[in-house]
């Protein structure tokens, strides 16, 4: 639950994993505190460059797999490119999130720039698991995969995403391509988990 995965903060680290299908997910169940079904699948299943070719249509299938497989587990949907620009259609397809599979919540990639969305979210009753560090989703704006939190400066930006991540009701937040001094700083100025 959403209660359990928060009181872990501080205490024992989180066990994340991610999958695609029922069999993997089944290996898994109740052996891990939380699957992710990811768009990167969209990298490993359909040997796309990136992940922003992945429907709604596609995480959907994919999420009523995984959940088919791991009955016991939290199960978070990875919401793809494209599928939450603004509050009323980050609603709309989180809604069918929940409507048309098991899974316990959604991911959003963004801090600051997306606080607004995952509060028009949490606000509806949709868990969000925020996002923030090196996105994959930004891969061709940003010019590639870049890690983040090599100078003071990105640093403090990415706390104040932290930040705002959790203040918009984040349950936790996944901190990923991030130097390990940045990433320990996040999560001490925070007080929700984070997964990275």
């Amino acid at each position: 639950t959403i209660t359990s995965i928060k009181q872990h903060k501080g205490q024992i680290p989180l066990t994340v994993i991610t999958a695609y299908d029922a069999l993997f997910a089944s290996l898994f169940d109740q052996r891990v505190d939380i699957i992710l079904v990811g768009d990167s699948l969209n990298m490993s299943f359909n040997a796309k460059p990136d992940t922003l070719s992945a429907s709604i249509e596609v995480m959907l299938y994919h999420t009523k797999a995984v959940c088919a497989g791991a009955k016991e587990t939290f199960i978070v949907c990875d919401m793809p490119f494209g599928t939450y620009t603004d509050e009323k259609m980050a609603l709309h397809n989180a809604s069918l999130v929940y409507s048309q599979t098991n899974a316990h919540a959604v991911k959003i990639e963004g801090g600051v720039s997306r606080a607004h969305i995952i509060k028009a979210l949490t606000q509806n009753s949709i868990a969000v698991m925020g996002h923030i560090g090196l996105m994959p989703q930004y891969v061709r704006s940003e010019g590639g995969y870049k890690v983040r939190g090599r100078s003071e400066e990105d640093i403090l930006a990415l706390i104040e995403d932290a930040k705002a991540v959790e203040e918009a009701g984040a349950f936790s937040v996944v901190i990923e391509g991030v130097v390990e001094e940045a990433a320990r700083r996040i999560s001490e100025a925070i007080s929700i988990p984070t997964i990275g």
